[in-house]
């Protein structure tokens, strides 16, 4: 299910509302509703859940590679197909949310995000190298793929046994990895006309068994 998350930027929460609960807001801020605009998007993704019960215990326990916050909590939106939904102390609370009016980091990179096991979805990465290396679980490997974009995958995948994604050639990449543009020595995001060519290319999952994975450990990359 494609969702997001949203967590209050405490440099914005002139009243103190992070972490509290939506019956302390008139008390806090004078207005029952919740304010977008002290908010900041902090995931954009898809997970296997299907009601926000679901993604807290997610993001309370694995977590996930794209989340660039804090455990969920109390204070948190997550908006999803169904609507936006505020975290209670207990449960959740549907409410109205305007997603334009809050923010998010201007350094992100817009990529196409690829596990092992399912299709792909649109995203963003920080272009940091800490950002990226969360991205894939480890140190990461550029891949040039000789038209002007770069797959960014985990230089270890392999040897530490990560499950295989998608086949490349004649090899395999293990683990998760993300599409991003080349620029100079530098990553810019993908174009549309990119986003669509890699959304199509790695569209349907691979069934590819950790025998296949290891026996192709130590094999050079090569852009196809």
């Amino acid at each position: 299910m494609k969702l997001k998350i949203y967590q209050i930027n405490s440099k914005r929460d002139t009243h103190h509302a992070k972490f509290m609960g939506s019956d302390l807001l008139p008390i806090l801020t004078g207005s029952p509703k919740i304010d977008p605009g002290i908010y900041d998007e902090v995931f954009d993704g898809e997970v296997n859940c299907d009601n926000p019960e679901e993604v807290f215990t997610k993001f309370n326990t694995e977590g996930h590679p794209l989340h660039r916050g804090h455990s969920l909590s109390v204070s948190d939106v997550v908006v999803m197909e169904e609507g936006a939904f505020f975290c209670e102390p207990v449960g959740f609370k549907e409410i109205g949310f305007d997603e334009s009016q809050t923010h998010k980091p201007d350094n992100l990179l817009k990529t196409v995000y690829v596990e092992p096991g399912r299709k792909p979805f649109v995203s963003e990465v920080g272009d940091d190298i800490k950002s990226m290396q969360k991205a894939v679980g480890g140190l990461i490997q550029p891949v040039y793929m000789g038209d002007g974009t770069i797959l960014i995958c985990n230089d270890e995948g392999k040897l530490n046994g990560m499950e295989g994604n998608r086949r490349l050639g004649e090899t395999i990449i293990a683990g998760p990895f993300f599409m991003v543009g080349e620029d100079g020595e530098n990553f810019r995001s993908l174009t549309d006309a990119e986003i669509d060519k890699y959304m199509e290319r790695f569209a349907e999952p691979e069934q590819i068994s950790q025998e296949e994975v290891q026996a192709d450990t130590g094999m050079t990359i090569f852009f196809l």
